[in-house]
């Protein structure tokens, strides 16, 4: 595959920063087994399962921390892996017992009863990855009630159970996507997710390297590259070569907001209040980096700053945006903005809150994007 390929030297150098840190940040005990679990679960090895499942509750996994470990992974590897994995912890507790191991049973989960359930999965979604405004996402227009499904049963039915912190949650769903394999955009977002709960880069390869050892070296071969190509740009987000030093503003901290189509940070410098309704925020795109479509309710205006970028409305012809240029935009416009192919693009975005935050919309595709 071309893009393990072009990831090898990557791996070697992610790889080789790792070993450094392996020793002194690994997962706890608990945290350990919690990645073996939903990596022998995925993979629907139940043998290695069975081990792992004596190994966590040695290791203190409470049993219902592994039973809704186990309803957890069902979300993502599927019913019929989980209730083979569950059959599995059924024979384990039952070996035990017979040996005379009294294993703690734990915190009970708790049940949704009340509430707008997508409105709650909506608050854990935006918990998760700290984007309240998320874009609607391709699969979604395709089939609208998928999204439902996602917001009221996975992340409020599921998520809000308890048991798991979402630390832990996020771990095992990490550990279960690098195992199956072939879901770099799946894996991707929920890595981002477990580094943001406080799960670190070593960490990340610690599970990947179970699923080597244990489950599978071909898929582990593709996770390693998922893990190391999203890693290795981390270091990007710092704010310390001489491109910063060179401008009027730092660029900030880097947009994890899903409706960016490459690399972009953000300086804030003004936000939203009750006293002041507008914001300013300098907005630096790589090349090539540009919004998704979106409006404002109360328009926008762009000044430029430095460098090449592009600016679209709906139906009209793209305009190239150079240092000193100012565009507005008008109110409940559909529109984007971003770097030209070549050239970073500064900018400063100034816009009203007055009337509600910005509607996003869909992504700019390669074509409309390189139109002229």
């Amino acid at each position: 595959m071309k893009w393990i390929k072009n990831t090898a030297l990557i791996l070697l150098l992610v790889g080789f920063n790792y070993q450094l840190d392996a020793q002194t940040e690994q997962l706890n005990p608990s945290e350990y087994s919690i990645a073996q679990i939903a990596a022998a679960t995925a993979k629907g090895d139940l043998e290695t399962l069975e081990a792992a499942l004596q190994e966590g509750l040695d290791n203190g996994l409470t049993i219902n921390k592994v039973k809704e470990e186990l309803v957890h992974l069902y979300a993502y590897c599927g019913f019929p892996r989980s209730l083979m994995a569950i059959n599995t912890l059924r024979d384990v507790l039952s070996d035990r017992e017979d040996r005379g191991i009294e294993d703690p049973t734990g915190e009970e989960p708790i049940s949704l009863k009340t509430g707008n359930k997508y409105e709650i999965g909506k608050e854990v979604l935006a918990e998760l990855t700290g984007v309240e405004d998320r874009p609607t996402a391709g699969y979604a227009k395709t089939v609208p009630v998928i999204e439902v499904f996602l917001k009221e049963h996975l992340f409020a039915d599921i998520f809000k159970r308890g048991v798991l912190s979402f630390k832990e949650r996020e771990i095992a769903t990490v550990a279960a996507l690098l195992t199956l394999g072939d879901l770099a955009p799946m894996a991707t977002g929920h890595i981002k997710i477990a580094m943001r709960l406080g799960v670190t880069e070593p960490q990340i390869f610690q599970i990947s390297d179970i699923v080597e050892t244990e489950i599978d070296e071909k898929t582990a071969l593709e996770g390693r590259a998922i893990v190391a190509a999203l890693i290795s740009g981390e270091p990007a987000e710092k704010n310390t070569d001489d491109y910063d030093k060179e401008q009027l503003y730092p660029r900030g901290e880097r947009i994890e907001n899903p409706a960016f189509t490459g690399n972009a940070w953000l300086n804030m410098l003004v936000t939203a209040d009750e006293v002041n309704k507008n914001s300013a925020g300098v907005v630096t795109f790589e090349p090539g980096a540009r919004t998704f479509w979106h409006q404002h309710p109360n328009g926008q205006i762009i000044l430029a700053l430095s460098g090449s970028g592009f600016y679209q409305e709906k139906g009209k012809e793209k305009k190239i945006l150079r240092k000193g240029e100012v565009t507005k935009c008008p109110a409940n416009t559909p529109h984007w903005h971003g770097a030209s192919p070549d050239e970073r693009f500064v900018q400063i975005a100034i816009t009203s809150r007055s009337d509600g935050p910005t509607q996003w919309m869909e992504e700019v595709t390669d074509k409309e994007y390189n139109d002229k």
